[in-house]
């Protein structure tokens, strides 16, 4: 199976995020690595708009046949219009049909090549439409809470307030960007990762860090230091 590596220049929360350097080495290098170390991927490819990412992920091993047009490279663009853009462009190289794919999100550094075969097995097992990792929510979302125009606290989901405490709560579970196994003819024709046959993977709290802003880095940074440590 082919895996697809988003990585464009733009980034709000970290300037050139996908390439600042991590415990030494390019973001992005980790999601590379960690793609060519799985045996369930047989080629790498990142999507990018950036030649300067570009550069950097052809010296760690991706391949980067074409550029990611600008248009689909801003705050605006949907992961899924970028996708069926690559594979499109994939499936005229490759002269073949690219029936499924993993996606792996470069600021997502900690997920292991044995995450991502395992999530491809259990999408082969179930013959699912799409396998997504996620990590258990910190809160339950009957916590939310949302202020009003005068500053009122009130129910994220307009339900009554209760002071459950998280024991009694169901758990809950939110994607953390770190794998997505998806089946092509589900994001062409519905654009969206999720079906009735969508499964989880379960990734524990210290492989699930998405990186979005300079807290979520230095935390990285830590956790990267102490595994070099082992």
């Amino acid at each position: 199976m082919i895996s697809i590596i988003p990585a464009r220049g733009g980034s709000r929360g970290i300037p050139r995020k996908n390439i600042k350097l991590l415990g030494g080495k390019p973001l992005i290098a980790y999601t590379i690595e960690a793609a060519l170390q799985a045996k369930s991927v047989n080629r790498v490819f990142v999507s990018t708009e950036d030649l300067e990412i570009a550069e950097i992920a052809k010296k760690y091993g991706a391949e980067i046949p074409f550029m990611r047009p600008k248009e689909l490279a801003n705050d605006a663009s949907s992961a899924t219009d970028v996708y069926i853009y690559t594979i499109k462009q994939l499936e005229k190289i490759l002269n073949k049909k690219i029936e499924s794919f993993i996606a792996l999100l470069p600021t997502s550094p900690l997920r292991t090549a044995r995450d991502i075969d395992r999530a491809v097995k259990f999408f082969l097992e179930k013959k699912a439409d799409s396998v997504i990792s996620v990590s258990e929510a910190p809160h339950p979302p009957s916590w939310f809470l949302k202020l009003n125009e005068n500053g009122v606290l009130t129910n994220f989901f307009n339900k009554t307030m209760t002071m459950k405490n998280r024991q009694e709560e169901p758990k809950a579970f939110i994607p953390n960007g770190a794998i997505y196994v998806l089946k092509t003819d589900i994001i062409r024709r519905k654009r969206t990762y999720y079906t009735g046959r969508t499964y989880a993977y379960l990734l524990p709290p210290g492989r699930s860090i998405d990186i979005d802003n300079p807290m979520d880095f230095t935390l990285a940074e830590i956790l990267i230091k102490k595994l070099g440590e082992k």
